[in-house]
């Protein structure tokens, strides 16, 4: 392990609910829930504001409300938050050439790489001056950690938040981690921590006491090596900069099990064609179709067919998605469906798959097509209006849904630099209203308060 704090972690706060507020002022300092709204939705993201409330990342959506029934619920945008992703790595990347991206909200950075720091003093103006530059260019905040090993990086980060930076000075590292629980160390799960405590082992401390014998004894070779070494603040990975793409994949969560298997089948087609535009966005293409299905017991099939070489053809993907769900049976209901892509490659083979494709199409005399192709219609999509989403009015601008039933849409018109917008309420079909893109957070350097 180096001895001087460069290896950086930055975590972005509450990412998601933070992007809300910051492009919603009437949002700014009330509690804000982002992920699935319906009754088997889960929480992605809460406010600072909502977690008060005990509200939680992972938290089915139903307790949530319970918990704090005036936030507001909302979609979440991944659009938006990719586009303010972007934004924050790029400036990580001015930093190092060794960046390595855990998540849309969270990095790990060496500094030493890029020469942005070499001792204490120098990593803590890199780690303010990071701070500002995302504050600047995003209107958000991160929380910062310094020091010279990623597993400490990180837990300083936590102790960070939200909106501060700690850096661990080299020498220190076993006095701070002695008193911490054991699952605070990676690679402690709650079966993990619950096998360590019921050996008596509930710190840090405690684990670096028992022994690595001991610590192999109860938990196994590898994994007891590996923890005994992490409680003496020994943690040698190295910030890799580059992160191999297995698989690119799609799924989504009913929130009534799907019973008619005309309907299952077009939400196949339509969950391949999203994993398409997420393949051809990444550059990339796979060999490797895969379907997954979770039925009415909650039991989870999953179905792959290996093609002959790469590609990003909505029709081949469409059609072996098609195939795959031949051999599934759906009559008890579904209530997930995914499609994914694997084997990836950076090249297609389109022409030989386009000529596969026009092969089977002569075989066969009358094709039954198990499911209808699904052509692109966007109309549907643009009257479900979904809390939080963009729209624009054509007398009263830009806005974002609050909320819509019974025929009724209600928009709060502001924008991320104007002051708290007021509601409005109109028909779901007003053709004045129309689903918008999300604007930019900063305009012109303009800092936009959270």
């Amino acid at each position: 392990m180096r001895n001087a704090p460069t290896i950086l972690h930055l975590d972005m706060d509450a990412f998601y609910a933070s992007v809300e507020q910051a492009s919603k002022p009437s949002l700014r300092g009330k509690a804000v829930v982002v992920g699935g709204l319906g009754p088997r939705g889960v929480v992605a993201t809460a406010s600072y504001e909502a977690r008060v409330f005990g509200v939680h990342s992972a938290m089915p959506m139903a307790q949530a409300r319970r918990l704090a029934p005036n936030a507001a619920y909302l979609v979440p945008r991944f659009t938006l938050y990719r586009s303010v992703s972007d934004q924050v790595m790029a400036l990580l990347r001015a930093l190092s050439p060794l960046v390595e991206p855990l998540s849309l909200d969270e990095a790990f950075v060496d500094l030493e790489a890029g020469s942005a720091a070499w001792d204490e003093e120098s990593a803590r103006l890199a780690g303010a001056k990071l701070r500002a530059d995302i504050r600047a260019a995003t209107g958000l905040t991160g929380s910062v950690g310094l020091a010279a090993s990623k597993m400490l990086a990180k837990i300083a980060s936590e102790e960070a938040k939200p909106d501060g930076m700690v850096l661990i000075e080299p020498g220190t590292e076993r006095a701070l981690l002695g008193p911490m629980p054991v699952r605070t160390l990676p690679g402690i799960g709650p079966a993990t921590g619950d096998h360590l405590r019921r050996a008596g082992i509930t710190t840090v401390e405690e684990l670096a006491e028992a022994g690595e014998d001991e610590l192999v004894r109860l938990l196994g070779k590898a994994h007891g090596h590996a923890l005994y070494a992490m409680a003496l603040a020994r943690d040698d990975r190295p910030v890799v900069a580059e992160r191999e793409t297995k698989s690119v994949s799609v799924e989504d969560t009913y929130d009534v099990d799907i019973h008619d298997r005309l309907r299952v089948g077009l939400e196949v087609q339509r969950l391949a064609e999203r994993c398409v535009r997420r393949l051809r966005e990444a550059g990339l293409s796979g060999r490797t179709i895969v379907l997954k299905v979770r039925r009415y017991d909650f039991s989870t099939l999953t179905r792959s067919e290996t093609l002959r070489g790469p590609t990003d053809d909505p029709a081949v993907i469409r059609e072996a998605a098609a195939r795959l769900l031949e051999s599934v049976d759906t009559t008890g209901g579904v209530r997930l469906l995914g499609v994914g892509v694997s084997g990836l490659a950076d090249y297609t083979q389109e022409d030989l798959f386009a000529q596969a494709a026009g092969e089977r199409a002569a075989s066969v005399e009358a094709p039954e097509e198990v499911v209808p192709e699904v052509t692109a219609d966007p109309e549907p999509a643009q009257r479900h209006w979904r809390a939080g989403h963009d729209v624009r009015h054509a007398e009263y601008g830009h806005g974002w849904v609050q909320g819509s039933g019974l025929g009724r849409v209600t928009v709060r018109f502001e924008t991320p630099q104007s002051p708290p917008g007021r509601v409005r309420t109109f028909l779901v079909d007003d053709p004045a209203l129309e689903v918008a893109e999300p604007l930019p957070l900063v305009l012109d350097g303009v800092d936009s308060e959270v």
